[in-house]
């Protein structure tokens, strides 16, 4: 039987320490004078230094079980000793309490809360620690109340209080608010400390402020790996992909080094752009340099070399990878996928669990769905559809339900297709139903796709595109009545067609796009 080493610890110590369990945190603390063993009873000729050296190896024992401590059960107990022992106010051993509470889970941020209100003089790495907890666990309004309560009861904030509020504020979209931090932040002269300036990037990044964005870059006399990072991906999350390249190549003339970060956010640059060319040197880049290529670098060249169509040296860098994850396999189903590959696409969700390699998560299934589609598989999308719900106890997607409704639509299962639309726990938006609309178009169906041009009359009433589907529907079945009343509704609603799309030749690939 394997004893956990918390309690293999807490057994040893036990004699030492008086310990026992508690539930309620409302527990008066055994003064240090009134512990009964040997080992904590001073007489009167015992010297201040002496009990100094005691009080100070129970915090360092205190100190070790936290070191240890890996569940919040064996928290709970370490803390009611803190308690009975006098520790309860001693902020290092609390703010490592508080610390191991923050995480992403909102029961524990609530039992921080409990241990910080017994703290008389909490010190700022203690309000800090509750304010980048609440920023983890969502509740944002909690958050920004402690720092209110902070600036009352005269606490100096520092550069980390600006940096978790900061990165709150672009996390949740708080821009009004996130500006006003920011004035805060010059008040207290920490604009242009390293991490409140990164935060600052990142957060305007987030707002899509690229113009703030440069010109915070601009005002770094020296700027670090960290703030180049952050101006690549903010370009990147805005959609500027050459503008975050030509950044990568600015980069690389200074003494800053890419780091896996660099180099997954410009391979996305390069994915999203099809820019096999700069992708090619950059995967030369990692080759010649000293750098590791962890997984993300390795998933991300996968996922470019796919979305340029180089399915095959997608598959060798995937084959070539020592350690995967599921984000691995999702790239490459997703990649053979797109490109109408779909045997192998399946080949490879079969063989990851077949060999029990890892959990496919949804992700993985939309790959396989959407191999099913470009193959009209339908019998296949079918039992992966129920698969991923039944046996995995994954939620589908619009992007999952979209999926089989196109698969079941072109394969002219309309009536099932309309069935299912109708029977999603969740809201179906005007895509889907006009993905299934155009395959009543093709398939001659008048009796449901008049059903489905009531709907989509609801969501979006003067979609061109809407007009012009039903007009062709009804002309496949020589109704011509209605062809002439549905563009006569056109013009009356003045509803005009989209421009043309235009084109343009990249010469250096000779690619049209």
């Amino acid at each position: 039987m394997t004893v956990n080493p918390i309690n293999r610890l807490l057994t040893f110590l036990t004699p030492f320490l008086c310990f026992q369990s508690i539930r309620k945190l409302p527990c008066l603390p055994m003064r240090l004078s009134k512990l009964s063993h040997p080992c904590f009873s001073f007489g009167s000729s015992t010297t201040n230094q002496i009990a100094d050296e005691a009080i100070n190896s129970r915090e360092q024992i205190i100190l070790t079980l936290l070191n240890k401590c890996s569940t919040m059960k064996y928290l709970t107990q370490i803390y009611a000793h803190i308690l009975q022992t006098g520790f309860d106010q001693n902020v290092f051993l609390v703010g490592k309490i508080v610390s191991f509470c923050t995480s992403y889970d909102l029961d524990n941020i609530n039992y921080a809360v409990s241990v910080f209100d017994q703290i008389r003089n909490p010190d700022g790495f203690l309000w800090n620690t509750m304010i980048r907890g609440f920023g983890q666990t969502g509740q944002v309004e909690n958050a920004f109340h402690f720092y209110k309560k902070m600036q009352e009861k005269g606490k100096s904030t520092d550069n980390f209080t600006f940096s978790f509020l900061l990165k709150i504020c672009g996390q949740f979209g708080l821009a009004h608010l996130g500006k006003q931090i920011h004035c805060n932040s010059l008040k207290h002269g920490l604009e242009f400390h390293v991490f409140v300036r990164n935060t600052l990037l990142h957060m305007y990044g987030t707002f899509k402020e690229i113009k703030v964005v440069l010109r915070l870059f601009e005002e770094i006399s020296k700027p670090d790996l960290v703030a180049w990072n952050t101006l690549i991906d903010s370009h990147v999350y805005c959609g500027l992909y050459k503008e975050a390249l030509d950044l990568f190549l600015q980069m690389l003339q200074t003494d800053i080094k890419p780091d896996e970060t660099t180099l997954v956010v410009t391979l996305s640059a390069c994915s999203s752009l099809s820019w096999l060319d700069f992708g090619k040197q950059v995967h030369s880049f990692i080759q010649h340099s000293c750098l590791a290529q962890p997984i993300s670098v390795s998933n991300s060249l996968i996922d470019m070399y796919a979305k340029c169509g180089q399915l095959d040296e997608a598959i060798k860098i995937f084959n070539e990878m020592n350690e995967m994850n599921i984000v691995s396999w999702n790239s490459i189903i997703l990649g053979l996928a797109h490109h109408g590959h779909a045997e192998e696409a399946l080949e490879f969700f079969s063989r990851l669990i077949e060999e029990k390699l890892l959990e496919p998560n949804d992700v993985t299934f939309l790959g396989v769905l959407c191999a099913c589609r470009h193959r009209g598989l339908v019998e296949g999308g079918r039992r992966y559809f129920s698969s991923m719900i039944n046996d995995y106890g994954i939620n589908p997607t619009i992007m999952h339900y979209g999926c089989m409704v196109d698969l079941l639509g072109r394969a002219g299962f309309l009536e099932e297709a309309y069935n299912l639309i109708r029977t999603m726990p969740i809201e179906c938006n005007a895509i889907v139903w006009r993905t299934l609309f155009g395959a009543c178009r093709v398939h001659g169906n008048v009796e449901v796709g008049e059903k489905i041009r009531r709907h989509l009359r609801e969501l979006e009433p003067d979609h061109s595109g809407d007009y012009v589907l039903a007009a062709d529907l009804y002309a496949t079945s020589e109704q011509w009545n209605e062809v002439v009343r549905i563009r006569k509704s056109m013009r009356e609603r003045r509803v005009r067609k989209p421009k043309p799309g235009n084109s343009f030749i990249d010469i250096h690939s000779n690619k049209v796009v």
